[in-house]
């Protein structure tokens, strides 16, 4: 990893008050090494932070049922859905770069007022819908390791604030170090899954790259399939992306700018590739165990962590799962903590200490999580887990539309401004998206 201090006093780029969270901005060096390797790694980084979104508790619901009632079938909806999501992601990377101005910011400065506020709080939403999901996975994970009660496991959560603080005050390359570390293990866990399962490689190979008709004809595994969808691309990623990419230290200038764009993307393409393949890995230990096993109505957290060791044959399988599902959980509070402090900033130029921000937008997650399991126990909290992603599923439209327009602008990106065939590309896609998950909540809401 390159070089993990952060300059006290920049030389090059002056932080402003319109900065993106000027804490941070222009803040890490960038190698001036004629190497391209050497200047990459200067970039890697912000595209593992956003990677977490990619791959959260909330994505393991979804994966689970879909790997274990449909077998391989919805590999292509993981896929299809990762390649939207790289999409998407390289256009918040030019809107950061480009305009030097995040989502938000963008927002703020294009809409009048009360739109702005309409934005900021749907964005409110969706983070508190993720922090939901996170709280939730890493009290999961926590029952299942040491038998922790899940109302207390719940409360135990709002620790990890102290963690981010400290990683926060050391540097920011401190933080996305421990990031890349968390990534790394739930990857190597889920390999090692894999291997245990023994998977059927040429389906997974076929269903990879080959949508199934019946995704179409079958109403339940459409139902799943969009779930998929919507816990893959998330809202929150759009906004902190655009704010990420600026604290590289590159020169304000088309010619540092669009080496910028490039490095950018190339950390976000590794790093999503990487989410893809945690996403496919549960899938398919889900495909290959529980399917292939006759238990396709495995779709909860704790069933399969049950049903692992015994089916597999191999003790500590299950041990494996919940640790993995513990750094999905604990990874994602970072980025939550970041971009809470960034749409603040960024829609009413306020800002509050990160400190504070952080308990604010936890508080909002644990008080829901917390009587709901005392409530109703593991079911609800699987209920609520599963509202979480169709509360995100929501907020999505509202900042993947804005992002297309923004970097469609060419007053706005100048040179950078989207092609004819990216921009058409784009709009696309965040039309598909709109649709599909209109019919999830439609489909969610009417019951069925």
């Amino acid at each position: 990893m390159a070089d993990l201090s952060v300059r006290p006093v920049l030389e090059q780029n002056t932080i402003t008050e319109d900065a993106s969270m000027p804490d941070i901005f222009s803040s890490v060096r960038i190698s001036q090494s004629p190497h391209f390797w050497r200047r990459l790694l200067g970039f890697m980084g912000p595209g593992f932070l956003i990677s977490v979104g990619y791959m959260d508790p909330g994505n393991w619901a979804t994966d689970l049922a879909g790997g274990s009632r449909y077998g391989y079938t919805l590999l292509f909806v993981i896929m299809a859905s990762n390649l939207m999501a790289i999409l998407l992601q390289s256009l918040s990377i030019k809107l950061g770069v480009a305009s030097e101005r995040d989502l938000a910011q963008a927002c703020r400065e294009a809409y009048s007022r009360p739109v702005a506020i309409g934005l900021w709080l749907f964005a409110e939403v969706a983070i508190i819908a993720c922090d939901l999901a996170e709280v939730i996975g890493s009290a999961i994970a926590l029952q299942l390791l040491f038998g922790i009660p899940l109302t207390l496991g719940v409360l135990l959560t709002g620790a990890d604030v102290l963690v981010v603080l400290l990683l926060q005050h050391k540097g920011f390359r401190y933080l996305e170090a421990l990031v890349i570390v968390l990534i790394g293990t739930i990857a190597v866990l889920f390999g090692f899954e894999i291997f245990l399962s023994h998977p059927d490689w040429a389906p997974i190979v076929t269903n990879l790259f080959i949508p199934s008709k019946s995704m179409v004809t079958d109403p339940a595994m459409l139902y799943i399939a969009i779930g998929i969808l919507g816990a893959t691309v998330m809202p929150h990623n759009l906004y902190l992306h655009s704010s990420l990419v600026q604290t590289r230290d590159y020169p304000r200038t088309n010619e540092g700018k669009r080496e910028a764009i490039l490095f950018a993307n190339i950390d976000s393409a590794l790093a999503l590739t990487l989410a893809l393949f945690v996403n496919a890995a549960i899938l398919i230990v889900a495909a290959a165990v529980f399917h292939r096993g006759g238990h396709p109505e495995v779709a909860e957290i704790g069933d399969a962590y049950k049903l692992l060791t015994p089916m597999l044959g191999v003790a500590g399988a299950s041990t494996i799962f919940a640790i993995a599902l513990l750094a999905s959980g604990q990874n994602s509070t970072i980025t939550g903590t970041l971009t809470g402090q960034l749409i603040m900033e960024g829609f009413l130029k306020m800002s509050l200490p990160g400190w504070q921000r952080r308990l604010i937008t936890r508080s909002l997650a644990i008080v829901p999580a917390v009587a709901v399991t005392y409530l109703y126990g593991e079911q609800g909290t699987t209920n609520l887990l599963l509202l979480s992603q169709v509360v995100l599923s929501m907020q999505l439209s509202f900042a993947v539309f804005p992002l297309v327009i923004f970097t469609s602008d060419h007053r706005r990106m100048g040179q950078f401004v989207n092609g004819t065939w990216l921009k058409w590309v784009s709009y696309a896609v965040a039309t598909l998206i709109a649709v599909l998950n209109l019919w999830l909540l439609i489909q969610t809401f009417t019951g069925r």
